[in-house]
């Protein structure tokens, strides 16, 4: 049996709509062994309701903290998805020095003053070739920031379907690298077939490219409800077996540990 772990997931302390217990429940249903909550956190604006309100940061952390001291059954663990944004690092970092979790993602929602996945307005009049290799700048800058742990939905400049006309190959081979050289770790993201991409996060033909350069990997749900605790995991183990990939990555209290991954005793189903 698999070592299950989803270590991307929302709760209503964001913009998930259940508590920390339903999604334990779930992954306990499912067989996981590891969960890990990662509520969205923006430390440079306050407005977002998507993101859990700063002044609740502390009750979240002591929410997450007890559930791990009453449950024998699945390893919980805490983190946050936070919003990276280029040229500050050191407020980022600043703030989440303090923290005691076990992992950080590092998302890129905006770009500028507007998110790149709410409305499809933002892609109108742009052009996508450009967007898609600003948006790419900014995931490499998140990456050698040393700040985060791994990366959310690295390609989320996707999310609506629109394709980079040409090869956008180069873009995730150097992201490979400098996810290697950083040693940061990939996230597949589940959560993309369920946007209007239809496709997980990144794009499935690269995921090779991340196995050339040994980058550790895990694969999450990116779940705002429980049901989706675990879905489309065994099609993404399936694409890192073939892959290459024979190992995943665990994480806690910063530290990342490899586990081994048999994708042979998947289910043919």
């Amino acid at each position: 049996m698999l070592y299950t772990t989803d270590y991307h997931i929302h709760t209503h302390y964001s913009d998930g709509n259940a508590a920390p217990e339903e999604y334990i429940k779930a992954a306990i249903k499912n067989g996981f062994k590891e969960i890990g909550f990662s509520e969205h956190l923006n430390i440079f604006r306050t407005d977002l309701t998507w993101c859990i309100d700063l002044r609740k940061v502390p009750d979240y952390i002591n929410h997450i903290s007890c559930l791990k001291k009453n449950t024998d059954s699945i390893k919980i663990r805490t983190g946050f998805e936070i919003d990276y944004y280029p040229g500050k690092e050191k407020e980022i970092y600043d703030y989440i020095s303090s923290l005691k979790v076990d992992y950080i993602i590092g998302s890129i929602h905006y770009m500028g003053e507007n998110s790149v996945d709410s409305r499809e307005d933002f892609y109108k009049g742009k052009t996508f070739n450009e967007l898609f290799s600003h948006y790419f700048e900014i995931v490499f800058e998140a990456v050698a920031s040393g700040i985060f742990d791994f990366i959310a939905h690295c390609d989320l400049i996707r999310i609506y379907g629109h394709r980079y006309q040409g090869n956008p190959e180069p873009f995730y081979r150097h992201l490979a690298h400098l996810m290697s050289k950083h040693e940061v770790a990939l996230e597949i993201n589940t959560n993309g077939k369920n946007r209007p991409l239809g496709e997980f996060y990144p794009d499935t033909r690269f995921i090779h490219l991340f196995k050339k350069e040994n980058v550790p990997v895990c694969v999450n749900s990116d779940a705002h409800n429980p049901g989706r605790i675990g879905e489309y995991f065994n099609e993404a183990y399936r694409l890192l077996k073939d892959a290459g990939y024979n190992e995943m990555c665990t994480f806690s209290r910063r530290e990342r540990y490899m586990i081994p991954a048999d994708f042979s005793l998947l289910s043919s189903e």
